[in-house]
């Protein structure tokens, strides 16, 4: 009497198709998973300069990486006004930006962490120049 040939997959096919998923999950996450570009090419911001005097940074762009606490106020032709948690040496402080109504269609969160890239104006007013979700 003849056998019948096996139908068992061979281990080595298996072992290679799950490395190739494995592979391939990796390289998703890893081209996925990149942040927007920073803003390296800027200073971060020294919250107490700005405290004791916002008015001599006007004109100068400045990084400043922060949580958003609140919305404080926003109209679609003149953009939005936000209240930003920004981690000191010394605690926590509040600085407001305003956001330009080019960035109306990005949508800017509470409670969710942002890094802006800032120039300052009259009356040392932070004025958002870029935006980066972190």
């Amino acid at each position: 009497m003849a056998r019948r040939a096996s139908s068992r997959l061979n281990p080595g096919i298996i072992i290679g198709a799950a490395a190739a998923i494995v592979v391939a999950i990796l390289a998703g996450k890893s081209l996925l998973g990149k942040k927007a570009a920073s803003f390296g090419d800027v200073s971060p911001l020294d919250i107490e300069e700005l405290l004791e005097n916002g008015n001599s940074l006007r004109g100068n762009e400045y990084v400043v990486d922060g949580q958003i606490d609140e919305k404080l106020q926003w109209t679609t032709d003149r953009g939005q006004l936000v209240s930003v948690k920004v981690q000191t040496p010394g605690g926590e402080e509040f600085i407001g930006i305003e956001i330009p109504a080019e960035f109306n269609k990005l949508n800017i969160d509470t409670k969710q962490k942002y890094s802006f890239r800032v120039k300052f104006r009259q009356g040392g007013i932070a004025v958002a120049t870029g935006i980066n979700r972190l």
